[in-house]
């Protein structure tokens, strides 16, 4: 059964129901939600790796990630791929599989504070725009460390984030 889903939470101005690819048409209501718990699902995994790409430029963990690599040693963004060793990576690779596999980023009720509904619908609608800045966030961020790793300062700029030169002792 088909559904009108342009007014479903989410939809907000100024771009309305925003659905360029037509994905939500000739879909049921199942269907929808499922995308709606992975477009949910995504947005709390950008907002994690925004925090992971930022977190670095102001702090590194003591010790060694690895035996005779420091973390201290370890570049930040793109950089860092060529460095982590390969066991690292698989470690990262079950981790992230272990979390996704037994759901811990799903769309439940589980822990949903005791609101007004309301105050529960906005709580809601801020997680999915939060959730979808951060995706365009990590994209930017990828896009710009990526192209200052091929042709560095390319932009001028030799720090990740131009706003805040505190934190690189300038």
């Amino acid at each position: 059964m088909k559904a009108d889903y342009s007014s479903e939470l989410g939809v907000i101005a100024p771009t309305g129901f925003f659905d360029p690819f037509g994905l939500s048409k000739d879909i049921d209501a199942e269907t929808f939600a499922q995308y709606r718990e992975a477009e949910i699902k995504h947005g709390r995994v950008a907002q994690l790796a925004v925090i992971g790409y930022i977190v670095p430029e102001v702090y590194k963990f003591p010790g060694e990630i690895a035996p005779g690599l420091k973390f201290a040693d370890i570049p930040n963004g793109v950089a860092a791929i060529d460095k982590i060793p390969s066991l690292g990576w698989a470690q990262m690779f079950f981790l992230i599989g272990a979390v996704d596999y037994y759901g811990f980023f799903k769309f439940e009720e589980i822990g949903v504070p005791d609101l007004a509904p309301e105050e529960l619908e906005t709580r809601k609608l801020q997680e999915l725009q939060h959730g979808r800045l951060a995706m365009l966030a990590v994209l930017e961020l990828l896009r710009h460390d990526s192209q200052n790793f091929i042709k560095p300062g390319f932009d001028g700029l030799d720090d990740m984030i131009t706003g805040l030169p505190f934190l690189y002792g300038k």
